[in-house]
């Protein structure tokens, strides 16, 4: 199988040929954030490295999107909207707000009455979730979770 660096690359190829400019910006940003990333580190990326720098884009184009849409900027929203889709599409496939529930109520059982704060919850949650779903999403249900005992 591919690297994703690879995938994105041969993307990026097939981009140009239908002159694709949007799809073709936002996979040269990943490309580049590779590059800035090999360079930080000093060393090629492994699979997980790269998988991160798409996470960082992604939520990046998320922040950008939320501010764009308060300052009423449509059509800088709606770019930002389409950029962050074709990065998604990258990633492995998120878990649904029900599967991080049941994760969430999973743990909630396990944990003594006594040790149920957010904090706890959390840092037990995140990490199996990592990369599966969205922190502020799962940060949303602990807190109705925890609201419901």
């Amino acid at each position: 199988m591919a690297s994703l660096k690879d995938r994105i690359a041969s993307d990026l190829k097939e981009a140009m040929k239908a002159r694709d400019q949007l799809r073709l910006d936002t996979l040269r940003s990943a490309l580049s954030g590779f590059t800035y990333r090999r360079s930080e580190a000093g060393q090629d990326l492994t699979d997980t490295d790269e998988l991160e720098v798409v996470r960082r884009l992604v939520k990046q184009r998320g922040d950008s999107l939320t501010e764009f849409e308060k300052a009423g900027r449509s059509e800088l929203a709606a770019k930002e909207r389409a950029e962050r889709e074709i990065l998604l599409a990258y990633l492995p496939k998120q878990k649904s707000a029900a599967e991080v529930r049941e994760i969430v109520q999973s743990v909630l059982a396990e944990l003594p009455p006594e040790s149920r704060n957010q904090g706890a919850v959390m840092k037990v949650v995140m990490p199996q979730l990592k990369g599966l779903a969205d922190g502020n999403l799962v940060r949303q249900i602990v807190t109705e979770e925890l609201g419901s005992q």
